[in-house]
Order: C-alpha cells, then structure tokens, then sequence
C-alpha cells in the first residue's frame, strides 16, 4: 500500500486531473505517470477526452479555489445554488455591517426615479439597522449580566453578536457578501452557465469574472462555459405557466406542512436494511417483508438503528425513503437551510407578500417601532419598483420577510437536519421552522422517528 499526496505546488489543476484519469489505461503508478504530464499534454488531453469525448468526470480532480467578493446576497444565493461544493460566506451574525454596502442594480440605470427610490430605501434600512445595534448594545447588558470571570473583550464581542444577530433582520437582499468557494471544473463550468443564462445583470456579470478567473486555473475544462439556452426558455415556460396561479397576499402563518411522504415507508426501510446482507433479490425481500406484522418490521428497523447516538449518522438504507415539505421561513433562516445540501429545494421568488418575522429581542428593548418603520419603507419601494422591474425588486426584501421553499429530503437528511437545527445552538428563527416540520414527520411515521435523539 502506498499512500501519498500529488503536491499542486508542482503541478498544475489540470495536469493533476490527467495523472488521475491516466491510472485507468496506463500500469504506472501516479508519480510516475506524473512525470510525462506536461501543461501541454494536459490541455491537449482534456480538448481530445474531455471536450470532444464527453469524459467530463476527469474534470472533477481539478480543484478550484475562488474568492468572491462584494456581491449581493442574492446572487451569492445563485451562485451557492449547486450542491457540489463548499462555501464560506461573511456571516452577518457575527459582524456588523456598514453603511452603504449594498448593490444597485443596473437594471435600475434607465429609470433614474425608481434608482433614487432603491438607494433611498437602502439607505434607510442600514440606517435603520445601525440604530438597531446601538439601541440593542445599550439594552443587552440590563438583561445579559457578565459571566464570572468573563474579560470586557469577551464580554462586549458576545453582546455585540447578540445585538447583530437580531439587526441584522433589516439588512435587505442587497447587502454585499464575501464567499470563499472550493468547487471542481465540472461543478464550476456548470455554475458559470447557470450565472450566464440568468435574467440579472449582476449574476450574469458574475459569471464573466467567474470564467476568466477559472480560466487561468484551467484553461481547457472551463473554454466552452456559455449561456445555455435550455435554462433561459425553461425559466421564461415555468414563469409563464405559473402565471394563472398567482394569488392574493398569504397572511398564513404555517409554517411547515407536509406535502408528500411514502405510505409504504417502514417497509421499504426494513427491505433495505435486510438487502444488504441478505444474497437475495430484492423483490423477495420486498415480499417477505410484506408478509411481517407492523412488529416485526419495527423489531429489524430497531436493532438497526436503536444504539444510534446524538452525534452518529444513521445508516445509508435510511435514504430509500423520502418526505417532501412547504416551508415558510424568514429570509436569514433561507440563508441557513439551503446550505443543506442534500436535499432538493426549490424556492419561491423573494418578496414581502408573506409578512416578516420581528426578532424578540428587538420587541423586548422597546425598538418595535423602529424595526416595523423601517420595514414599512421596504415594502412600499418593492411594490413600486416591482412594477417597473420585478427582478429588481427582490434586492429590497429583507431578512426579514418570509420565503416559501419546497424542500424533498430522505429520513437520513431529516435525522440530520432536525438534530441539527432543532438544538439549543440553532438559530431561534430557523428553529420552530425545523420544528414544525419533525413534528409533521413524526405524526405520519413515529416507528421511524423515535430513535432520532435530539441534542439537548
């Protein structure tokens, strides 16, 4: 056995993903065949195997490294809108924001009056939140009293986080991020043709940075990284469609329903946990297991999954059954939730028709009317800008303002996510979300769920 790293000091991206694609036809081992793989031979490579033939999963051994700054939260939503690949992004938890860091839209450029209304609106919301810090910072200590033996810097950094967190609500789409975004050539051309084929000015220009940065990282696996026409014509057929659905404002306050889930879902699980070491076919399994009492599929689903601990991940077999949610959440706790990325959402437009969520720390220092003020000039600029420029629009809502999302997740991803996010160290606007939606799991299938252990 020999195991040992191929250093990127010494080769490129490219040249790295050939000396892997190479072991399939060549008896070497990889330093050697590493030897002979010249940028050259790598570019010539990938234009013959990878561009011509398809062989495209060679791209996925070149890793990128990308540093994203100054973009809105929203075309950082489009941008981390593929699942294989990891982020990093600033986090307005933590940080306070300053004025003026926020994007204009060019859309707006050709309408000078609805532009002036969008920065005055921006203005007035990092206004807004900036006295929400300082109001939420002079409040916090009557209420936060210090630990024992906690510093002043300790102390100050926890009630400023605290303050953020909860005026960070006001911040509208908007607000400049930076993301930090590891990702492979295959995953990074497909994310380009997806900011190439957008209807935004911004996510398109994105794009363009994104493929001329990438290309001097690879120059040959990213070349053909275009617009592609099937997203556009898609994107215009699902709007147009929907059309005749649109409806009134939707004051519901539900939070999680469940829309989809699999009747026959015990069963599948305990055919899957029996299949793997069974030497049967499958739908002998399936018949045997059909032909068990409730008690006796929960006795083989027990034994499996019975000495699961609060911080072990379930077996695999557990991803043969799936639940299907409509979620309503708040744009911040949005932000959160699709950073679970193994399951499939699809959200709805940002928009302010669904109310808001008001933190309770701001409710509690007596900053409602502040908070409620600012909100009320989001909402009055969004719908008169939507109507000249509805893309436009979403910028100005906030994170604030509730979002529906369609999410469809396995048991394992529920295990997962409802530990995770239902805990003491969840967000407290993420939290009742997740919440409501375990408990609608929980009502149809309580034999699979009474051994996910929550942390406490």
């Amino acid at each position: 056995m020999r195991i040992y790293p191929l250093d990127p000091r010494q080769l490129t991206e490219e040249q790295l993903a050939v000396v892997f694609a190479m072991t399939s036809r060549r008896p070497e081992p990889f330093d050697e065949i590493a030897k002979v793989v010249t940028a050259e031979k790598a570019a010539d490579f990938h234009e013959r195997w990878v561009l011509n033939y398809g062989h495209a999963s060679v791209a996925e051994h070149a890793i990128i490294h990308m540093a994203v700054e100054s973009i809105s939260r929203l075309a950082c939503d489009t941008l981390e809108d593929n699942r294989l690949a990891s982020y990093t992004e600033k986090s307005s938890r933590y940080q306070v924001i300053e004025p003026g860091y926020y994007h204009v839209p060019q859309e707006l450029s050709r309408h000078v009056g609805m532009r002036q209304l969008y920065v005055d609106t921006c203005d007035a919301l990092f206004a807004a939140y900036e006295r929400l810090v300082d109001g939420l910072r002079a409040y916090l200590p009557s209420v936060r009293p210090r630990q024992q033996n906690e510093r002043d810097s300790a102390y100050n950094l926890r009630i400023r986080r605290e303050a953020t967190d909860s005026a960070r609500f006001l911040l509208p789409a908007a607000t400049l991020t930076n993301v930090g975004v590891t990702m492979n050539a295959r995953s990074l051309e497909h994310a380009i043709a997806k900011l190439l084929s957008s209807d935004m000015e911004e996510e398109r220009s994105l794009g363009e940075a994104l493929k001329e940065q990438g290309r001097r990282i690879t120059p040959t696996l990213i070349k053909y990284a275009e617009r592609n026409d099937y997203l556009v014509l898609s994107r215009e057929a699902q709007r147009d469609m929907a059309l005749p659905y649109a409806g009134p404002r939707d004051d519901s306050q539900v939070e999680a329903t469940l829309v989809h889930y699999d009747p026959d879902a015990e069963a599948k699980v305990a055919a899957a946990l029996l299949y793997r070491f069974a030497h049967q076919p499958y739908a002998q399994i399936w018949k045997r297991v059909h032909g068990m009492s409730d008690r006796e599929r929960q006795d083989v689903i027990g034994r499996a999954l019975e000495g699961l601990g609060p911080h072990d991940a379930p077996v695999r077999e557990l991803e043969t059954v799936d639940y299907t949610f409509d979620l309503v959440m708040d744009y911040g706790a949005y932000r959160e939730f699709k950073r679970h990325r193994m399951q499939t959402y699809i959200p709805q437009p940002p928009t302010v028709e669904l109310g808001y969520v008001a933190p309770p720390l701001v409710k509690d220092a007596g900053l409602q009317a502040e908070f409620e003020s600012a909100i009320g000039k989001a909402e009055d600029a969004f719908r008169t800008i939507r109507a000249q420029s509805p893309r436009a629009a979403e910028y100005l809502v906030t994170h604030a303002h509730r979002r529906r999302v369609l999410s469809k997740m396995n048991l394992r991803e529920c295990y997962h996510l409802f530990k995770l996010r239902t805990g003491p160290e969840a967000h407290f606007s993420i939290r009742p979300v997740v919440a409501a939606a375990m408990r609608e799991a929980q009502k149809v299938h309580p034999g699979l769920f009474k051994y996910l252990k929550l942390r406490s």
